[in-house]
């Protein structure tokens, strides 16, 4: 018994031929091996696997051998009840209780064990006996009892039932019944098997009820199960932990209006890598059980109404890589268990109401490199200790009351610190001396009480800010601002500086383009000019409150006297493209760079902040923070436009961002996915210049919601709809073609004489160049046929699908690309440039090298398919790989040498042919490969020289096959095969592409 599910005894007439319904041999144990790899493993392998230590055993029970006996397992206790046993050399059965509700289940079946599942039991009764029903109704012959128990299939647990009988049944009759009702279940019932930890569903469900959700974000977390994708925001590990469950990797709520407070429940989510509040209204404290969370890489809260104090317990998170709890209410004392946190790169706490003395301790941090404490009520002193932390960029302490304190001399001898700020934060002294800091492009000290004279100091060249206004200088103003190239802004208003104005800082600064230079000397005492003051037209002196501006008309520089604040915004771009208006249907835009002229897209809309910048001037780095985020995000230049832009106190500065599609008017939602995505976990490298962002809002829900149906459900940039997998396609997937595994359908199979469904068929040469050429052909239509053209990208044995007449089908665009439109009539440009993705031994070498794809990337990796055919080899063996050992037998005039002994007779010429077209196909040099048309063309050759073959008529372009139905039977070698399978001419086109392909117009 298991619950209420009774075991239920039924009987039924056996019949030699063992299928399972109309099914029959269709899917066969090959589908069971690719969908439930942790159902089925190979004989004597997974029997060791499958074995129990006896010391570990509470309860067993196994048959004698040379008996098949029906049995009745009590699951809570392990007994079992033998029912009936009868004489029989081919089957048998094992089920050990290693441990309650865990069963460990083998088949005995022509000397051959087979592990069937070592799985936890947790069932839902009601449809435990539904599953046992369905099987009766079934005409499965047999009889025995019925058996209930929970598996993990490819990742979806489904409960299912089988039949175990008296009179042979065999073992792959069971394992076929149980894909049905496994595809049955999934279809019928999704949520009735419970794959998430279930003390984390409860942690969910409090964190749910913890939360006010006024537009239903989170009302997908009352139906289902959380790791079955039906939870939205939730994101679990692809695979189960070592106590059989999935487990919950990811929160992701930002900016969902959400208000309430943070359940303690947090703390059962102990596998969580993200935890991601930010941009809501959550009020309350942090929850100390956040420390529990063990596995916690980024804690994201800022941007909402937190209080109380920071529990000591984060300071035990040993993987925590960034602390984001900026812009809420928090108060109290920074914890000195912090100190801990030895893997925090950004400590983010600023805009809070933190208060007493910065932890000396938090200098220990080894690989902290943001330190943002600013806008809090810190006191007492700045520790002189933070200047040996080994790795920190940024120290950003403004807005604090460190009252009386100087800023410590080691400070200027933080070789790795690229900002300094600690604007009015009542500190005392001198400036600081930063010549000893060579990479310092910003510093900020305004609006503090330091006294006496600028130092004579040598600034590094990479300053763009130097702040030095609103404090007690005096003396005259030195000749060290000369000399620096990227200085765009010098303040050193509101001070007591004397003398003259200088006239010359500006001559070493490149100012060309859109770049300009802001020199504010406004309030102090200047009385004088040493030369008449004649800068660029980009280059802003502000002098106003000084003496010099008094009898201005005679010294003609009225302009620089006038009072108020110098703004700047670059023009926008003239546009003379008369463009027709877009559709009304959704809301489109222009992309104002983009290739294609009049293009309508719907963008994705971004708010973004940069923290902590080390710029004071923007447009200038406008076009560099274009290639910078875009190159993060894997987008071309064009596709990214930052819309507006405004300084905020901090400083900081908040930016509007629209995203484009690339050459097709939507994202697909998993497009849309990877975007938030590579923002929400901070996949896009730090910049020196811009320094840390944070996402403020994106749009991703509102965008799921106007995308058009057709559009929902692809996979890959540029609306490529990728392929989803049916169950009995996957059965027939092309994973080793060192030995390709066939299905076959014996429709006159004696019953004297069962064969094993899966059988290991080498194939004959013929049959190999027919995949060649039919995968070849999916391959010339994505180049030449779609419109725009298509680079696959993952071209490789695994993504080749063969029906059940081996028509070779092209699979998985999840990771292609739309290849370049041209720019100008008759031309286009010859790559993309992209991030290298691919599959290890199938990627084109220049592409790896020079992250420029083209089409004879995929050619090179379908050469590589075409040497596994040849020889029977993997891409990556044993340290050796394909290529080498195919190119050095070919050099050495021993070719045949490393061909397939299995394939048994081929023609010598043919195989030479193939040979050479394979290998010049995996060329290094980019214009040593043959296009995809001279592919086709040559094995189209090859494929007529070969003996025992039909040609394959073809299109006049030699690309299309059109005509009649006519078939050929190659046969494998050594086996006779009783179906017949299409000619070529079927196998061409879109027809070798298996999914749906996107909407594209004919050339």
């Amino acid at each position: 018994m298991i619950g209420q599910c009774q075991p239920r005894v039924r009987s039924f007439n056996v019949s030699g031929s063992g299928q399972c319904g109309m099914v029959g041999w269709r899917i066969g144990i090959l589908g069971l091996h690719v969908l439930l790899p942790v159902f089925l493993h190979l004989p004597g392998e997974a029997a060791e696997e499958g074995r129990v230590k006896e010391e570990m055993v509470a309860k067993r029970w196994r048959e004698g051998k040379g008996q098949c006996c029906s049995v009745s397992l009590n699951l809570n206790t392990g007994a079992p009840t033998l029912l009936a046993c009868s004489r029989c050399p081919y089957h048998s059965q094992r089920w050990t209780m290693d441990r309650p509700f865990h069963i460990s289940h083998t088949l005995r079946c022509h000397f051959n064990i087979i592990l069937v599942a070592s799985r936890p039991i947790r069932l839902n009764p009601s449809l435990c006996l539904a599953s046992s029903l369905l099987l009766d109704l079934l005409p499965v012959p047999g009889a025995g009892n019925g058996f209930c128990y929970q598996r993990d299939p490819a990742s979806v647990k489904s409960i299912y039932s089988g039949q175990m009988g008296q009179n042979m049944l065999q073992p792959q009759v069971l394992c076929l019944c149980s894909i049905i009702l496994t595809l049955f279940f999934t279809l019928l019932q999704p949520t009735a098997a419970q794959i998430t930890a279930p003390w984390e569903v409860d942690a969910l469900k409090a964190i749910r009820g913890s939360l006010i959700d006024p537009h239903g974000n989170l009302s997908s977390w009352n139906r289902g199960d959380p790791c079955m994708g039906n939870w939205s925001h939730v994101i679990c590990y692809n695979a189960t932990g070592s106590d059989g469950y999935f487990h919950v990797k990811e929160l992701q709520l930002l900016s969902l209006n959400l208000s309430g407070i943070l359940a303690p429940e947090l703390g059962q989510l102990s596998q969580m890598k993200i935890m991601d509040f930010m941009w809501n209204s959550i009020g309350g404290t942090i929850p100390k059980e956040v420390g529990n969370i063990t596995s916690l890489e980024l804690m994201l809260l800022n941007g909402n109404q937190l209080n109380g104090s920071l529990p000591e317990e984060i300071g035990f998170l040993p993987n925590l890589n960034r602390i984001q709890i900026d812009q809420n209410h928090i108060s109290g004392l920074i914890p000195k268990s912090f100190a801990n946190l030895n893997k925090t790169k950004h400590f983010h706490m600023n805009n809070n109401s933190l208060s007493g003395q910065i932890p000396p301790e938090l200098s220990r941090l080894p690989s902290l490199v943001h330190l943002l404490l600013d806008n809090n009520n810190l006191s007492g002193y700045i520790p002189p200790e933070l200047s040996k932390l080994p790795n920190v960029l940024i120290i950003q302490l403004d807005n604090n009351n460190f009252s009386g304190s100087t800023i410590p001399s080691s400070y200027g001898n933080i070789s790795t610190l690229l900002k300094l700020s600690l604007r009015n934060c009542s500190l005392e002294g001198p400036v600081p001396d930063v010549s000893g800091i060579p990479q310092l492009g910003y510093l900020d000290v305004s609006w503090n009480q330091l006294r006496g004279p600028i130092p004579s100091i040598q600034f590094s060249s990479n300053i763009t800010t130097i702040d030095l206004s609103h404090n007690n200088l005096n003396g005259s103003i030195p000749g060290i601002f000369s000399g620096l190239p990227y200085l765009q802004r010098l303040s050193l208003d509101d001070n007591n500086l004397t003398g003259s104005v200088p006239s010359n800082i500006w001559q070493d600064i490149d100012l060309r383009g859109n770049k300009s230079l802001v020199l504010d000397f406004q309030n102090n005492a200047l009385n004088n000019l040493s030369t008449p003051l004649s800068p660029p037209p980009n280059v802003t002196i502000l002098l106003h409150g000084n003496p010099v501006c008094i009898g201005q008309n005679q010294l003609n520089i009225s302009q620089y006297c006038q009072s108020g604040t110098y703004v700047a915004r670059g023009g926008s771009a003239d546009n003379s493209t008369v463009c027709p208006p877009c559709s009304s249907d959704f809301p489109f835009e222009r992309i104002p760079m983009s290739p294609i002229p009049c293009s309508c897209v719907v963008p994705v809309y971004v708010g973004y902040r940069l923290k902590s910048p080390g710029f004071s001037n923007f447009i200038p780095y406008e076009s560099q923070f274009q290639q910078y985020l875009t190159s993060g995000l894997s987008l071309s230049s064009y596709q990214l436009e930052v819309s507006t832009f405004m300084w905020e106190e901090g400083p900081r500065l908040k930016m509007d961002l629209k995203i484009f599609p690339n050459n097709t008017p939507f994202f697909t939602v998993s497009e849309v996915f990877r975007l938030n995505g590579m923002f929400t976990a901070w996949q896009i490298a730090d910049s020196d210049i811009f320094g840390p962002y944070e996402l403020i809002s994106f749009n991703q829900g509102w965008y799921n919601t106007i995308i058009p149906q057709g559009t929902k459900s692809g996979l890959s940039t540029g609306a490529i709809v990728g392929v989803v997998m049916a169950a009995f396609v996957a059965a027939a997937i092309l994973s080793s073609l060192v030995t390709i595994i066939i299905l076959r359908r014996r429709s006159r199979q004696s019953s004297s004489n069962k064969r094993t469904a899966r059988a290991k068929v080498p194939l004959d040469f013929p049959m190999r160049l027919r995949i060649a050429l039919g995968s070849s052909r999916g391959i010339l239509y994505l180049h030449t046929e779609a419109d725009p053209p298509i680079y696959h990208r993952d071209i490789k044995a695994s993504n080749i699908l063969l029906d059940s007449k081996f028509v070779a089908k092209v699979a998985d665009f999840g990771l292609s690309r739309l290849a370049p439109l041209p720019e100008t009539e008759g031309s286009a440009p010859g790559h993309v440039s992209t991030v290298v993705k691919g599959t290890p031994g199938y990627l084109d070498p220049e592409y790896f090298l020079t992250h420029k794809l083209t089409d004879k990337s995929d050619v090179y990796s379908l050469g590589v398919v075409f040497l596994e055919l040849l020889t029977g080899m993997q891409p990556i063996s044993h340290g050796r790989n394909i290529v080498r050992e195919v190119l050095a037998a070919n050099q050495s005039g021993m070719i045949f040498s490393v061909v397939d002994n299995r394939m048994g007779s081929y023609p010598a010429e043919c195989v030479e042919k193939f040979a050479a077209l394979a290998l010049r196909c995996c060329q290094d040099e980019t214009d040593s490969r043959p296009s995809m048309v001279e592919v086709v063309r040559e094995l189209d050759m090859i494929w007529r020289m070969t003996p025992g073959t039909e040609n394959i008529a073809s299109s006049e372009s030699g690309v299309m096959g059109m005509g009649s139905n006519s078939t050929s039977t190659p046969t494998a070698s050594g086996s006779r095969m009783d179906d017949h399978y299409i000619s070529s001419m079927e196998v061409s086109g879109s027809n070798l592409l298996s999914g749906v392909m996107p909407s594209i117009n004919p050339r």
